[in-house]
């Protein structure tokens, strides 16, 4: 189990991350689906006609610069499912190399088509990273074949990236990550908590510390190991593994450790398995591989490698650049994750009248899916899935509108069908407030004594006022 092996030692390496990449893609086309026309259809918060029509070809390539309807984008998105779906049970990987080549560019083009004129909603570092890894792994070929070791290799360098530059990124961006205190704080603020975020944020302040001195170990040091032999390398992936699991267990990130965790895989051979499987036999005989895929191969991760150099100086440039695309095909990216921990949780509650403005009006707050609100609720697992709005009211506390809010507002105010199921509850059943109004909160955990008292996950005070009584009587759009 020592030595340089050979890329025929990566096959069930190759159906994790085959299989796992597109299973994301047909997470991401499924939010498309149930999020995309709410937010950004034609009656959209930040329509895409509008957007393209300002924008022009400076967006990026997208097949909806010829036209965008809400119907279009269902059929991408479905279209994108479809194939995606197939390339989960395996069936494109049962043909010639051709065929799950053709599958997997096809998802990336329509992704790609999305995410360009997706504008915030679609401006988060994973969506680049489900780009680039879709169109890597769409070159690790059919079952007849055995996976070239080029494409295997592009992958490590590719978690490389994403785990050294978030690595940099923090040791640079934050004094709480150089003084190992980062976590006294990032469970309990972070965008999304999830059901276990309670329990890591109030474990002892020394273990904490402990945590944030392995993340930089895992992140600064052992992503060299990808690049080492055998059996070095396949250590170093599944060390990185299990942190993104830690990660995965502690808070809602979308997909972007699940995705981590998929490609890491394609650094462990198949000499691991069977190790822990001595009755795994994975040995087996591939076709030769075709000359024209072989050439095809070598050109686009020569391609890449061109690609990325801009993202390889910008790890170590002084002033490095989180989550950074540098073409407007998302290829060669830039990765990174929180440079900066906030101390401190803000949240912005959205509530809504049936009564005159007064002292006698009834607020009724309206409930989002994932972000805190009700401080009797414990927060829910929902990531790989991503929550877009929800994420996004996660920036709005901390300062960042985008030019979504005010059209949010107004949707309330007509009690719009496509915005309200974006919701957990609205608490007019359909009916349109008379008002609305946004106010801040500053948001903490309940220590377990308030817990047993209360009964409360969070303690919530109210911190001021971010948009007074509206309504669309008062010029709300």
């Amino acid at each position: 189990m020592t030595g340089v092996l050979t890329a025929e030692d990566y096959e069930v390496g190759r159906q994790i991350v085959q299989r796992g990449v597109a299973a994301v893609y047909l997470i991401a086309f499924l939010s498309a689906a149930a999020q995309f026309p709410a937010l950004l259809g034609e009656k959209g918060l930040m329509p895409v006609p509008a957007f393209l029509e300002r924008a022009g070809h400076r967006a990026g390539p997208s097949l909806f610069h010829r036209r965008y309807s809400d119907r279009l984008l269902l059929a991408v998105a479905w279209t994108g499912a479809a194939v995606s779906g197939l390339l989960v049970l395996g069936l494109p990987q049962a043909g010639p190399p051709w065929l799950p080549l053709a599958a997997f560019l096809g998802v990336w083009w329509l992704y790609t088509s999305i995410v360009n004129v997706g504008q915030t909603f679609y401006g988060f570092g994973w969506e680049s990273l489900l780009l680039e890894a879709g169109f890597i792994v769409a070159f690790l070929g059919s079952d007849e074949v055995a996976p070239p070791f080029l494409v295997l290799l592009m992958i490590r360098w590719l978690v490389f990236r994403l785990e050294f530059g978030a690595g940099m990124i923090k040791m640079r961006g934050d004094r709480s990550w150089r003084d190992l205190t980062a976590l006294y704080y990032h469970h309990e603020t972070q965008p999304m908590p999830n059901p276990a975020s309670r329990f890591f944020h109030l474990l002892p302040r020394p273990l904490h510390r402990v945590e944030v001195a392995g993340n930089h170990v895992t992140q600064l040091a052992v992503p060299f190991l990808l690049f080492a032999p055998q059996p070095v390398a396949g250590f170093a992936a599944l060390v990185m593994i299990v942190t993104q699991g830690w990660l995965v267990l502690s808070g809602n990130f979308a997909w972007l450790n699940t995705l981590t965790i998929i490609l890491a895989f394609g650094a462990v051979p198949d000499s691991f398995y069977e190790a822990v499987f001595p009755a795994l036999d994975l040995s087996g005989s591939y076709a030769p591989t075709p000359l024209w895929f072989t050439l095809v191969v070598v050109l686009a991760m020569l391609l890449l490698a061109y690609l990325s150099r801009p993202a390889l100086v910008n790890l170590f440039a002084r002033r490095q650049l989180m989550n950074a695309s540098f073409n407007r095909w998302h290829l060669g990216n830039a990765y990174g994750a929180f440079g900066s921990v906030t101390q401190v949780r803000y949240e912005v509650i959205v509530e809504g009248t049936l009564d005159d403005v007064g002292p006698g009006a009834q607020w009724r707050e309206y409930e989002f899916k994932g972000k805190p609100g009700d401080p009797s609720r414990m927060p829910r697992q929902f990531a790989p899935y991503h929550l877009r709005l929800d994420w996004m009211m996660w920036f709005l506390a901390l300062g960042s509108d985008g030019g979504w809010f005010t059209p949010f507002l107004a949707k309330l105010l007509q009690a719009d069908p496509l915005i309200l199921k974006l919701l957990r509850k609205d608490p007019f059943d359909g009916a349109r407030p008379r008002y609305v109004r946004a106010r801040i909160f500053v948001y903490r955990f309940a220590t377990r004594e308030e817990k047993r008292r209360t009964g409360l996950v969070w303690i919530r005070e109210p911190e001021g006022v971010l948009v007074s009584p509206a309504s669309l009587r008062a010029g709300a759009r």
